[in-house]
């Protein structure tokens, strides 16, 4: 059977840290995931990523085929270790149940003959005939030795999203509906192994979340919301957490915790000779007096008119003037522009 070079299947470095072998599935997973791209290189592809990152983000699994030595090399046929060359990984537990690794769930035979045990679940026990990395490879199995995949570490279950908010959703003080598309373990695999259709044997899917959040007061750019037991699940039942990052995308207002800054238009003359002006607010509808004389830029505080409190109450809402010109302009108020640019 040819090797597996897993190292270049997802780009790294053999001495690579989990941290970089982490990043590097997952940018390969999202390119490759069958619900992205549909070729059939693609499907074959995903596979490859999978199996890859199975055994390099295990590091039981990593060390023993490190362990292979001058067998790594990439694209050469690999020989089993001593005493495992003719194990098919068909044999019976004191139960009497059948265990057959030979397909391993949608993963190569390559995988198969380096961590059939891994796969089985069962009990795996050793005879005098011991083969590499410490374990056994005969033939003479008395099924006595646990063996199973350590559970992921509760980080690795976190999910971090973006949310995009506006001033009025946090005026509203109501909870926000997040909606969000997560790659997550498939849960419909068969426990007993084989091909599931459900995930293609890939073992992700693409599931669609919804989740309600209520967003605290004076939340800022770039605060992390934790909303706990709302990321992944692993096959230990344990959970990890959401974690929402708030960005603000509003295109009447500026935020800044409780205080609000919006701008508002206004015409040359009514910078000189001053006016009254009525502008929409988060409270509603309020006229404002525009003072004489002011110059583009200048903003006016309105006390109370922003967003609530942490303690009561609400922010301020400043109006930031822009002095723009009328785009239609008569003959008659064009003449007077000339007059008054004589005068300056």
């Amino acid at each position: 059977m040819k090797y597996k070079d897993y190292y270049e299947t997802l780009g790294v470095k053999r001495d690579a840290t989990q941290a970089e072998i982490k990043s590097a599935y997952r940018k390969l997973a999202r390119k490759f995931h069958p619900d992205v791209n549909k070729t059939k290189e693609a499907e074959e592809k995903f596979k490859d990523i999978n199996e890859a990152y199975e055994v390099l983000s295990d590091k039981d699994k990593r060390q023993r085929y490190d362990s292979l030595g001058s067998n790594w090399q990439g694209g050469a046929d690999y020989t089993p270790p001593p005493g495992f060359e003719n194990f098919n990984f068909k044999f019976h537990n004191t139960g009497g149940q059948g265990f057959d690794f030979g397909q391993s769930g949608g993963f190569s035979d390559f995988f198969s003959s380096l961590f059939g045990d891994f796969m089985a679940g069962g009990n795996m026990g050793h005879s005098q005939s011991r083969g590499f990395s410490g374990f056994d490879f005969g033939q003479n199995m008395n099924m006595n030795t646990q063996y199973e995949r350590k559970p992921q570490k509760s980080e690795d279950l976190d999910v971090t999203k973006t949310v995009t908010i506006t001033a009025r959703d946090l005026f509203k003080q109501e909870p926000v509906n997040v909606r969000y598309t997560e790659m997550d373990k498939c849960t419909q695999c068969p426990k007993g192994g084989g091909f599931c259709h459900n995930c293609n044997g890939t073992g992700i899917v693409s599931v669609n979340k919804s989740v309600k959040v209520n967003l605290p007061k004076e939340v800022k750019e770039g605060q992390k919301i934790r909303l706990k037991g709302q990321g992944k699940r692993d096959s230990y039942g344990r959970v990890g957490d959401l974690y929402l990052i708030i960005k603000f995308k509003d295109g009447e207002y500026q935020v800044d915790g409780a205080d609000l800054t919006k701008e508002i238009e206004i015409t040359p003359s009514q910078a000189v000779l001053g006016a009254n002006k009525e502008i929409e607010t988060l409270h509603g509808k309020i006229n404002i007096k525009i003072p004489e004389k002011i110059s583009s830029g200048q903003a006016l505080r309105l006390k109370n008119l922003g967003l609530p409190l942490k303690s009561s109450g609400f922010g301020n809402l400043n109006v930031k003037v822009k002095i723009v010109i009328p785009k239609n302009l008569t003959d008659k108020q064009i003449k007077l522009y000339k007059e008054l640019a004589e005068l300056e």
